[in-house]
C-alpha cells in the first residue's frame, strides 16, 4: 500500500490538497515520483470536479509491478490525456487506441490521481521514456501540447512541402509553429496583433499577419493545412478566403458549443475539417523523439506543486498572461 499527495478540484474551483491510497503494485503498473506537470487549459475546464487535476506528467519510476518488462526504478518517463484502452478492437490493433470504445481518458477515469500530485501509478505500456535531450520541465508540455499539435500533423499526413497556416501564438500555437516548420513546412503564423510577431518568427514561422480589425487577408499563397490553437473559434470569412482547394483545417483546443462555418466555400474548394485528438502511443514515442532531436522545446514559466502555485499557473492561464505553458514542479525545485 502506498499514499501520496493529490490536489484537486473542488465545486468553487479552489485547488485542494489531499491524498490517495494504491494497493500493492500489480500486473504491468509502475509507481512513479512526479518531477513535473504541464498546467493545460483542459486542466480549467475540471477545476471544478471532484477530480485530481493534471495529465501532463513526467516522473521518475520508484518501483515497478511483477509484469513489468522495460522500466526499472530511476528511469524518467511522461504521460498525458490517455491512460488505458481495451488493447484489442480494431483501433487498438490499429494503433489508435485513442478511439478505443474502453478507453481511459482524463476526466473520465482514474479521478483519483493525476500530475497535480507527489506520485502516481500507470501502466507501462502507457509511459513514455523521455529522450536525454529534454528536461523533465520541457518534456511535462510536450505530453498534451505537443502530442496534439504533432498527431495532427503526422497522423494526418501533412506533407513537407505543405504550406500550413498556424492560428494564434499560445500553448499549442508556439509548439505547432515549432513542429510544422521542423518538418519542413511552410509556416504562416497569425495572431490578433504585432505583440508576438518577433517570437513567432524565431520560433519558425516564415510569414505573420496581424488579424484585429483586418476584414481581409492578402498572404498570397493559399495554406494546405490550418491549424486552429485558439480557445475562440475565429472568424472563418476572414480565414476560408485563404484555403487553397482541398485543403485541411484542425481545430485543436477544446470550446463548448457548436462548430460553425460558411456552408459554401468548404463544397467549392472540397476544404475538410478534421476532428483530432491526443496522439496515440506510436505518434507520442515519435513526437518525442522528433522534438529531441530537432530541439523544439516549450517556452514556459514554472509554478511550485502547492495549493497556492497551481492557483497562480491557472490564474495566470486564464488572465491570458502565460508564456506559454505553465509547469508545475516540486517545492524544493521551483
Amino acid at each position: 500500500m502506498v499514499s501520496f499527495t493529490v490536489y484537486k478540484g473542488s465545486k468553487d474551483g479552489s485547488i485542494v490538497k489531499s491524498s490517495t491510497s494504491k494497493s500493492d503494485l500489480k500486473g504491468d503498473q509502475v509507481l512513479l515520483r512526479v518531477t513535473a506537470s504541464g498546467v493545460c487549459g483542459t486542466d480549467e475546464h475540471y477545476r471544478r470536479q471532484d477530480m485530481v487535476l493534471g495529465h501532463e506528467g513526467c516522473g521518475v519510476v520508484e518501483a515497478v509491478g511483477p509484469a513489468v518488462r522495460h522500466l526499472k526504478k530511476g528511469d524518467r518517463v511522461g504521460w498525458g490525456y490517455e491512460h488505458d484502452s481495451c488493447g484489442t478492437c480494431d483501433w487498438c490493433l490499429s494503433g489508435r487506441e485513442t478511439f478505443c470504445p474502453e478507453r481511459a481518458m482524463y476526466g473520465f477515469a482514474d479521478l483519483d490521481q493525476g500530475s497535480f500530485a507527489t506520485h502516481a501509478v500507470w501502466k507501462e505500456t502507457f509511459l513514455f521514456p523521455l529522450p536525454g535531450e529534454l528536461t523533465d520541465e520541457e518534456a511535462a508540455p510536450l505530453m498534451c501540447g505537443g502530442a496534439t499539435v504533432f498527431n495532427a500533423l503526422h497522423m494526418y499526413d501533412i506533407q513537407p512541402t505543405s504550406r500550413v497556416g498556424v492560428i494564434g501564438i499560445g500553448g499549442l500555437g508556439h509548439l505547432a509553429i515549432q513542429f510544422a516548420a521542423k518538418m519542413g513546412c511552410d509556416v504562416v503564423s497569425f495572431s490578433g496583433t504585432d505583440s508576438k510577431k518577433e517570437e513567432a518568427m524565431k520560433l519558425g514561422a516564415k510569414e505573420f499577419f496581424a488579424t484585429k480589425g483586418v476584414k481581409e487577408l492578402n498572404i498570397g499563397k493559399k495554406v494546405d493545412c490550418l491549424l486552429v490553437t485558439t480557445s475562440a473559434q475565429p472568424d472563418w470569412n476572414l480565414y476560408l478566403p485563404l484555403m487553397a482547394p482541398d485543403s485541411v483545417i484542425f481545430p485543436l483546443s477544446v470550446a463548448g458549443g457548436d462548430f460553425k462555418v460558411p456552408y459554401m466555400p468548404l463544397i467549392l474548394s472540397g476544404i475538410r475539417i478534421q476532428g483530432s485528438i491526443v496522439a496515440p502511443r506510436l505518434i507520442h514515442r515519435q513526437m518525442l523523439e522528433f522534438a529531441a532531436r530537432n530541439g523544439i522545446k516549450p517556452i514556459m514559466m514554472k509554478f511550485p506543486m502547492n495549493e497556492a502555485g497551481i492557483t497562480k499557473a491557472m490564474k495566470t492561464l486564464n488572465d491570458g498572461e502565460m508564456r506559454y505553458r505553465g509547469v508545475l514542479v516540486p517545492e524544493q525545485k521551483a
